[in-house]
């Protein structure tokens, strides 16, 4: 079996068809699958997707059992989790319902981690790392936009010349460059480009 666009997340089982891995939708499994929004939804009280997967976490005062429904705990309800809590050997541990996340120092509240500046986030060459809370993106780099381009999407070069998002000077000639653009002042001026005398 040959899938011309290829599986993202997935295998080819057929001419151009694709059997997702778990937690991936899409005609090329390359879309995350919103488990929170099925029915019957799979947490009891709060639901967090992540990529690929979900999270259940527990309104205070409860507690995450192993099947993903919430128990009441008053060891829980007298911690005062932000995220609610889960039992280990006997002690009582906060949780944050995203690998984004992480204890802040009173072990109750949780704070983000910035993936963009820890190296943790993973982009491709032309993209850059926009961090959100308890997650992050890539976005196409400055000078790029992302197109659908030969079956799947890419960051490509924008043209400011064409686009007319230069700022060369009216006597000046406009050349496009990779990600970026140049200024060239016309025969019979002089300057950098931006101003022509």
């Amino acid at each position: 079996a040959t899938c011309g666009h290829g599986c993202k997340y997935g295998e080819c089982m057929g001419p151009n068809k694709c059997k997702c891995f778990p937690g991936f939708t899409g005609k090329t499994c390359n879309q995350d699958l919103n488990e929170c929004g099925l029915k019957p939804r799979p947490c009891e009280h709060r639901c967090m997707n992540t990529h690929g997967s979900y999270k259940c976490y527990c309104l205070n005062g409860y507690m995450l059992m192993p099947d993903g429904t919430c128990a009441s705990s008053r060891t829980c309800a007298m911690v005062n989790c932000q995220y609610g809590c889960e039992e280990v050997k006997g002690e009582v541990q906060c949780l944050c319902p995203s690998g984004g996340l992480q204890l802040g120092p009173n072990g109750r509240t949780c704070i983000d981690i910035d993936e963009c500046s820890t190296g943790k986030a993973v982009c491709s060459y032309n993209r850059r790392c926009v961090n959100t809370f308890g997650s992050y993106y890539c976005k196409c780099q400055l000078g790029y936009e992302l197109k659908y381009v030969r079956g799947r999407y890419d960051c490509v070069d924008v043209n400011e010349c064409v686009t007319n998002t230069h700022r060369c000077n009216l006597h000046a000639e406009c050349l496009n460059t990779e990600g970026s653009f140049k200024c060239k002042c016309k025969q019979g001026y002089r300057g950098n480009g931006f101003d022509c005398t």
